[in-house]
Order: C-alpha cells, then structure tokens, then sequence
C-alpha cells in the first residue's frame, strides 16, 4: 500500500532515520562489548585472535531489530569465547590445560576445588562461567523456566568434540570421514553461538522443541555448512599445522585417486546439499515445532558463514571485513540533497 501524501525523499528520510537509530544501538553494543574484554581480560590471551567487532558485525548486519539486544550480545560474546577456545586448543594449550578447563566447566560451581593449571585457563574459565551465567538469567527471565543447564551442556559438548581433534593432531591418527563430520560440525563452535542465543530472540523455546530432531537437524546443517566452508579455504594452512579437514581428508582416503581440486568439488556439492536441505527445514511449517523466528536465525548463520568464508577466510584477516563492519556499526548514512532524488 501506498499513502499518496508521502513521496520518495520522505520514504527515504524514514529509512535513513532507522537505520541510523539502530546503527546508534549497535554502537552502544559495541562499547559494552569492548569493555567486557577487559572485564574478563580476555585481551590478554596473546594467542588469541581478537574479533570482536567481527563478531558483533556478524549479528548486527542480519539481525537489526533495537528489542533484540541481549541476542546480538549473545552472540557476540560467545563467538568471541568459542575463537579463543578454539584458539587454545588448536594450538596455545598444552593436554593437561586441555583436560582441566573440561573439569572446571563439568564441575561448574564447585569448580574451586580443582584449582587451574595456568593463568590461561583461569582466564579462559571465567569469561564462560560469567558470561554463561549472566545470559543464564537474562534467558530464564525470557523463557520463564530455568535454561542453565542446558547452556553449560552446550559448552561441555563442544569441549569434548575440541579434545577429540586435539587427541587426533597429537596423535597422528585419521579419522573417517564420518568420524570427522560426526565430530567436526560440533567442534566448529556455533553451539554457543546460535543455541544460547534462540532462548533470547524473545519468542518461548520450550524443553519439547529443544528435545526434537528438527532442533537437533537445524543446528546440525548449518554447522556442517560453515565447517565445509572454512574446511575449504582452510586447508593449506591446516595441512601445515599438521591438522586434517574434509578437504585433505578425502584426498588421504582417495589413496591417490582423488586430486584437490576433485576433493574441494565433492565438498561444495556437499554444502549445496545441506545448505537446500536447510532452507527447506527453515521454510516448513506443517509439523514444524521451533518458533519461526528461531529457524530464521539458524538461516541468518548460513549467510554470514557464507559472508566470512567464500573464497578466503576473511574471518582470520585483520583487514578483509574492516570495511564492511565500518558500514553496518560505525558509519551513518547521510541523506543524499533532494535533487538527486529527482
């Protein structure tokens, strides 16, 4: 529907307004998320990559809407924490670091009895029981029931799928194709990412919906999406760091037959496929039990992950997504003079 009475420059200046209202939140976001760096000093892991405007980017360039904060925050945070977990186990932590930040988080509140290995794993336990536990409270007030569990749940998991590879790199072992997808599309890290945020998006998510298949097959096709993507612009950095992707993977198990290009060809038919398939589930509503909006963000993921890792891994640059993020965060738009609008 048109109103007559309102023409293109007052269209324009509406949408101008809005997304600059929501730009002004996105910074304001920004600025909380920077200081909850320093809060929990994660600016002082020296191996860790430090993405946090990636990560609060991720979030704001898809999902804009200024009641839905405490999701971006979400969001943000935990991409933030699982990089610099992923950090720590590819490469910063020794074994035994390894197997005590997986005690600590198991034992959770009575993790003062364990003790830490390092001022690392300190670090690294606290930024995830703090901020596990802040979006513990805001969730259980959205969702009217108590969701802690399920989010330290969410980490333990992903830890477990972490060591798995760690034991794999140390021990020169080959996985299966199966074992490293089965395994893999875990390890990858949307879990904290996506699964804590769905109970912040401001619709129930009730302990049914998070029970079914349909729950369980959203997460797992969207995380088999970004796991092959980043397979696939990751493989000779991996290769040198002695770790095996599905890439390299089907090459080894190819015995010769298989060249990379055939092996990275196999791959992106195999993201096409999940990426179908997903849409298809997003799309569904007979028989569908996960809220609309819920399903949406798990669609939102596969863009981004598209976004950061066609072609190259522009995630890992310092430089390859400044100008994007500067766009979507930092840089307002100005309302072009009325004669260019003629």
């Amino acid at each position: 529907m048109r109103y007559f009475n309102i023409d293109n420059r007052d269209l324009l200046t509406l949408s101008f307004q809005d997304f600059n209202k929501c730009q002004a939140i996105h910074r304001e976001e920004l600025d909380y998320l920077e200081r909850w760096v320093k809060e929990y000093n994660l600016d002082k892991l020296k191996f860790a990559r430090q993405k946090i405007a990636y990560a609060h980017f991720s979030i704001a360039a898809v999902l804009s809407h200024p009641d839905l904060s405490d999701a971006r925050i979400s969001w943000a945070q935990n991409t933030v924490l699982t990089t610099v977990v992923d950090d720590f186990f590819d490469f910063a932590g020794s074994m035994e670091e390894l197997l005590n930040l997986i005690e600590l988080i198991q034992r959770w509140d009575e993790h003062s009895t364990i003790g830490f290995k390092s001022k690392d794993v300190e670090i690294l336990f606290y930024a995830i029981y703090g901020t596990t536990n802040d979006l513990a409270d805001k969730a259980s007030k959205q969702q009217g029931r108590c969701v802690k569990k399920h989010l330290i749940d969410i980490w333990i998991t992903l830890l477990d799928t972490m060591l798995k590879e760690a034991e794999w790199a140390k021990n020169k072992l080959v996985p299966t194709m199966y074992e490293y997808i089965t395994n893999g599309y875990v390890s990858f890290a949307l879990g904290p990412v996506i699964l804590i945020s769905l109970y912040l998006m401001g619709s129930k998510l009730p302990e049914q919906a998070v029970e079914t298949q349909e729950y369980n097959n959203l997460f797992m096709h969207v995380s088999i999406i970004g796991r092959l993507l980043n397979d696939c612009v990751t493989v000779a950095r991996e290769g040198a760091q002695g770790k095996l992707n599905s890439v390299s993977l089907a090459i080894v198990h190819g015995r010769g037959a298989v060249t990379e290009k055939e092996a990275q060809e196999e791959v992106t038919r195999l993201i096409e496929s999940h990426r179908r398939e997903l849409l298809r589930m997003v799309q569904q509503t007979k028989g569908s039990v996960v809220p609309k909006d819920c399903k949406d963000l798990f669609w939102k993921m596969s863009k981004v992950l598209h976004l950061f890792y066609m072609g190259d891994d522009k995630y890992s640059s310092p430089h390859k997504m400044v100008s994007a993020v500067n766009e979507i965060i930092n840089e307002p738009i100005l309302l072009p003079p009325y004669s260019k609008l003629d």
